[in-house]
């Protein structure tokens, strides 16, 4: 698949909402994400690229209103310090597309302490 280079090509190729997410760094409200609830059994990709992302053996609720993963597909994913807003975060990344997902915080109640708070418009879901 050819990458949409320009900001003008992304902006044809992703929704508004998506675009503000993954290209401007936005954050989607919480509880409104078409993948929130999703208990399917798949593959959550960049909705940008296609890039696979998160597995859905990784999901969990983490009751903050994002679908939240406890680990990610580190071959396709990114972590980049963000100190934006007065916070310092680790910001979560699409390698291929540089599409911006979420956050990761170490609060996770799985064993791996991890809980990548990711924007469901960021993601698309494939079913296995």
């Amino acid at each position: 698949m050819k990458m949409p280079k320009s900001e003008g090509e992304w902006k044809k190729k992703l929704s508004p909402q998506q675009y503000h997410v993954l290209r401007e760094k936005g954050t989607e409200m919480p509880f409104t994400g078409k993948l929130l609830h999703n208990k399917e059994s798949g593959m959550y990709a960049c909705a940008a690229c296609g890039s696979e992302m998160f597995s859905s053996g990784t999901k969990f609720d983490s009751g903050t209103g994002w679908p939240s993963f406890d680990n990610a597909n580190m071959e396709n994913a990114e972590l980049k310090k963000d100190f934006s807003h007065g916070m310092t975060r680790t910001e979560v990344t699409c390698k291929k597309c540089k599409g911006h997902l979420g956050h990761v915080f170490d609060d996770g109640p799985t064993k791996t302490g991890k809980r990548f708070c990711i924007n469901s418009c960021s993601l698309d879901f494939r079913n296995k």
